[in-house]
């Protein structure tokens, strides 16, 4: 078995722990028994979204980096299993934001392979690394705008203040009003653009030491 391989039947495995500790909790009423059957169904599909990039490759016909599936394991394990379901984001101030700074890292890498993909054959070498630079910090943006869209629209259909327009840490349920509405809507966005931008000159660094660096990052299909 591959290192890759190892690496996802372990987490995997960590994965199903996980699991089991939720359904104890929901068995022994820890926590209202709404919000964990919620909390199991989430940690099922953190579970079924670790083989995504096995189903990427063998059915979609194509290949993701390695250092981007590592990554992307890397925030599944950041968000699903230690912030959900074992409950950080609720324990630990600023997890939230602690997601929102590590999923435009990662975004920004499968810009690049995007990126890369969409030149076909053409080398890293052949073309500016703005190019790479731009769009991956571009499409960043983007999906970071994109999940603000949804969380407004769980908001408005659900009222699961994922926006944090109500005043549920005091347990009042009020509304905040003017800009107190807006603080977390906007700081989601801000350490969005940040994790983006320090992703950038993290790979603008590197790029300047090794010419072919974005080829690292290039998503492939297979024939």
């Amino acid at each position: 078995m591959s290192k890759q391989g190892k690496i996802q039947r372990g987490f995997t495995i960590f994965g199903v722990i996980v699991l089991l500790f939720n359904i104890f909790e929901y068995i022994t009423v820890r926590l209202p028994r709404s919000e964990m059957a919620t909390i199991i169904v989430e940690c099922v599909l953190g579970i079924i979204l670790i083989q995504l990039p096995v189903f990427v490759r063998r059915v979609l016909k194509i290949h993701l980096p390695q250092p981007t599936v590592y990554f992307y394991w890397f925030f599944l394990w950041l968000s699903v299993f230690m912030g959900t379901c074992l409950h950080l984001i609720r324990t630990i101030p600023g997890w939230d934001k602690v997601l929102h700074a590590v999923s435009p890292m990662l975004l920004t890498a499968v810009g690049y392979g995007i990126c890369g993909l969409l030149l076909r054959k053409t080398k890293a070498t052949a073309v500016s690394p703005w190019l790479f630079l731009l769009f991956g910090f571009a499409f960043a943006g983007l999906c970071g705008v994109f999940w603000e869209f949804w969380e407004f629209l769980c908001d408005s259909v659900a009222n699961l203040n994922l926006q944090r327009y109500l005043d549920s840490p005091n347990n009042t349920g009020a509304p905040f009003v003017g800009r107190a509405a807006l603080m977390d809507t906007m700081g989601d966005l801000f350490t969005n653009t940040a994790g983006a931008l320090l992703m950038g000159l993290y790979a603008l660094f590197n790029s300047r030491k090794k010419a072919d660096y974005f080829d690292g990052y290039r998503i492939t299909t297979l024939k």
